[in-house]
């Protein structure tokens, strides 16, 4: 017998490609620790702009703060935790995140993209009109926070645009509640949404079709100083409206006409609206 022991040349094989796999790996990856804080944050750069998954660049961001606390990198890289949970629309953590720097850093140059990174984060989870409207009102008063802390940051600006969306996406909840009960002759329920939308939302785009729809509510309850004043509103400030045409053709059809009568609260409004006589 040669002596050479049972398997030993698949033993050599194995050990060959065992070697040629190590060697296609290529050298073994370093440490995070071993790196500087600028190589490790533009690591989460670079894994922000080429990954897929956002959130795989929270780990280089996260080892800079803690790797590095209190350089310049630790706080670059606390506001870019805050960016990316965002756009991983991590919405809870991107405020942490933004809280932290404001609270670590509230004069630092970054600090108004923080504070309107927070109300982003709650303006980007406003849905359709059909869902709760807590989230819209918590951007509001985000976006007035950037407003009036901020007001000549280049963040503001756009601040301003969403708080008028955000306001216009209230007005048109009420709007939906408002239709919903007129549909069902609801009259007084659809009165009480309506009204909001004139007082409270004069400056949205369903203003117009919130006078028309009291004046098909208060016609249907047979108010008819009150439908009158509505419509006396609506056309003094939205005469080019389509809703102004219907509400005209549903009093004439009555017998009636556009003219404030009564002292309802209509009226006060037609005072203020019309007439400029405000208290």
């Amino acid at each position: 017998m040669s002596g050479r022991r049972p398997g030993a040349g698949f033993l050599k094989a194995a050990f060959v490609v065992a070697v040629l796999a190590g060697c296609s790996r290529g050298p073994q990856e370093r440490a995070l620790d071993t790196y500087t804080a600028e190589e490790i944050f533009k690591k989460g750069e670079l894994e922000l702009e080429t990954g897929k998954k956002p959130r795989d660049a929270l780990v280089y961001f996260q080892e800079v703060e803690r790797l590095y606390p209190y350089t310049e990198f630790a706080k670059r890289a606390l506001i870019m935790q805050a960016f990316t949970h965002h756009k991983a629309k991590q919405y809870p953590e991107a405020r942490d995140a933004a809280q932290r720097f404001l609270d670590f850093y509230p004069g630092d140059e970054d600090a108004p993209y923080a504070l309107y990174l927070m109300a982003l984060s709650y303006y980007d989870q406003i849905d359709d009109v059909g869902r709760d409207q807590g989230i819209t009102f918590q951007a509001l008063r985000g976006m007035r926070d950037v407003i009036e802390t901020y007001p000549n940051s280049e963040y503001a600006r756009s601040a301003i645009l969403k708080f008028d969306l955000a306001f216009d996406q209230l007005a048109a909840k009420e709007m939906e509640v408002g239709r919903y009960y007129l549909k069902r002759r609801h009259y007084t329920a659809a009165i009480n949404r309506f009204r909001v939308v004139v007082q409270d939302f004069q400056t949205t785009t369903h203003t117009a079709e919130a006078l028309h729809r009291l004046v098909e509510s208060y016609v249907g309850l047979g108010l008819s100083d009150e439908a009158q004043t509505a419509a006396a509103i609506l056309g003094f400030n939205y005469q080019a409206s389509p809703f102004y045409d219907d509400s005209f053709r549903l009093l004439k059809g009555k017998g009636l006409s556009p003219e404030a009568k009564g002292e309802s609260w209509l009226r006060q409004v037609y005072r203020q609206m019309v007439r400029g006589e405000w208290l």
